[in-house]
């Protein structure tokens, strides 16, 4: 059953990594951190649905999906750097 999911470890490796980085970006900016932990939880099992219902359909595009998917986590990290040596 895992093996479903290999394609899309790297998503979800760093995908769970750029959720921290997020979160801690949210905490600096000042918000609630008890609000932004369960918007977190609720966002990681929408996620969690949505990922295992789309996985089998999703399973012929994974290549497309990953390089999506990891060009956005780049993007998102590189913008949450970038506003972090601004704010400095």
């Amino acid at each position: 059953m895992l093996e479903q999911y290999l394609p899309f470890l790297g998503l979800i490796v760093f995908g769970n990594i750029e959720n921290l980085i997020l979160a801690s970006q949210g905490v600096v900016k000042g918000a609630d951190p008890l609000k932004l932990g369960l918007l977190s939880i609720v966002i990681v099992i929408l996620w969690l649905i949505i990922g295992t219902v789309g996985t089998n359909v999703a399973q012929q595009y994974a290549d497309i999906i990953e390089f999506i998917g990891g060009l956005a986590i780049f993007l998102l990290g590189l913008q949450s750097m970038v506003e972090a040596i601004r704010n400095r």
